[in-house]
Parts: C-alpha cells; sequence; structure tokens
C-alpha cells in the first residue's frame, strides 16, 4: 500500500489516520477490525481507532445492490463528540480493506467533513467492480 502513487505523501501530511470501523456484532463475529490492522502498519503513530465510531450495525454492503448501499449506511459512522476537536482543522486519511462502491468511505467521510475535518483522504487495499444494478 505504501508503494501505490502518493500514499507516503498524503501519510506524512495527515493529521490522524482512521480506520473504518466495524459494528460490534461484526467486530464480535470476526474477532478484528481489518482496516485498523492495515492502518496501524501504514500509520502506528498517526492511527486513531476510537475517533470514527459505527453507530449501528448495517447487512454487509457485499450483499446489496449498488442502489442500496448508500441508504444503508445513512447515519452509521459519526465522530466521538467528546473528541470533535480532534477532527476540526485536521488533515484525515481513513484506510478500509476493500472498496467496492465507495459507500463506506462516502459516508464515514461525510461525518468528518461535519466534525469540521479540513482534508480527508482515502487508502484502500484492494479495489473491485462495483455493481451495476
Amino acid at each position: 500500500m505504501l508503494n501505490a502513487p502518493w500514499v507516503e505523501d498524503t501519510l506524512a501530511q495527515a493529521d490522524c489516520v482512521l480506520p473504518i470501523p466495524l459494528s460490534a456484532e461484526r467486530l464480535a463475529e470476526r474477532g478484528y477490525n481489518q482496516s485498523l490492522l492495515l492502518a496501524r502498519q501504514l500509520s502506528a503513530a498517526k492511527t486513531q481507532a476510537e475517533l470514527l465510531l459505527r453507530t449501528r450495525h448495517t447487512p454487509a454492503q457485499r450483499t446489496l445492490p449498488r442502489a442500496e448501499r448508500l441508504a444503508n449506511l445513512t447515519g452509521a459512522f459519526a465522530v466521538d463528540p467528546l473528541r470533535m476537536a480532534q477532527v476540526r482543522g485536521q488533515r484525515v486519511v481513513l484506510v478500509d480493506d476493500v472498496m467496492t462502491s465507495g459507500a463506506s468511505l462516502h459516508t464515514a467521510a461525510l461525518a468528518l467533513r461535519e466534525a469540521g475535518a479540513r482534508h480527508i483522504s482515502a487508502v484502500v487495499l484492494a479495489r473491485t467492480e462495483a455493481d451495476t444494478e
């Protein structure tokens, strides 16, 4: 991931690196958050796993048609209200393992923008083809 164009520079300029959080149910099912593991490998010092929260459990995105993915995630992410000041005016990098439609990253970025993040970038390990339905 570090060898991908612009990733090193993006991480160097970032104030914080945020993994896409899992719901408590999904975390219990898997036993780990793969995005958190990736974020720590990319920039352990800047990774903040508790800043962006998953506010509710949602069905896995892979099971939904493209048209339903954004609706599925509406309101699913929020910045910890007690840590809003850590986001305001900051350069944030989101880390996810797989991006299909981009709905998770988009929805998480909206929550960060609402909290006042100045610049939001994303780094993903893999990109899959989105459904065209």
